[in-house]
């Protein structure tokens, strides 16, 4: 399938000079959202995830239904503040300026296999910043999964030791 053919190009937002990859049309196709889904439980079938953690927002919207097709469980990394119990955090740098991820403190333990699952990776910042938390928390990365990756912002490099999947590219 050609998934950027399900992908709403949307010039100068959130800012002027941003063009922006909206995976909403993506997801809005039962087929398309369906397939990311089992592309993407098929390259991890067989890697023992104990957790999938997904970056708040839209990255909830794949880990969840990933995690459950690897029978592991499913922890949000979110914004500040959004935790109810006693969290990491770590504050990094976007494109267009600076933000904070949190992660409940228990929500893995050390040594647990933990994918990481986001729809877009561009400077790498987020995914980097989630990839810490986890770090923090023990957690053996065995993966970073995106949908959308800008080669040109060259975000792969900011997230060190972590193997990088992506079902599309941009240049």
């Amino acid at each position: 399938m050609d998934y950027k053919t399900l992908i709403r190009e949307v010039p100068d937002f959130p800012k002027p000079g941003i063009l922006f990859y909206d995976i909403t049309t993506l997801l809005k196709d039962a087929e398309g959202y369906g397939r990311i889904i089992h592309d993407l439980t098929e390259r991890y079938r067989h890697e023992r995830i104990s957790k999938v953690a997904g970056i708040e927002a839209r990255g909830f919207i794949l880990g969840c239904p990933l995690a459950f097709n690897l029978g592991a469980g499913f922890v949000p990394i979110r914004k500040p503040d959004k935790l109810p119990a006693e969290a990491f955090e770590v504050r990094y740098d976007l494109e267009y300026g600076s933000n904070s991820l949190a992660m409940h403190r228990d929500a893995v333990s050390k040594g647990e296999r933990v994918l990481v699952a986001d729809d877009l990776l561009a400077t790498g910042g987020t995914a980097a910043a989630a990839v810490q938390l986890l770090r923090q928390a023990g957690a053996d990365i065995v993966g970073c999964a995106f949908v959308i990756e800008l080669l040109f912002l060259e975000g792969r490099r900011k997230i060190e030791g972590c193997e990088i999947h992506s079902l599309m590219t941009y240049s």
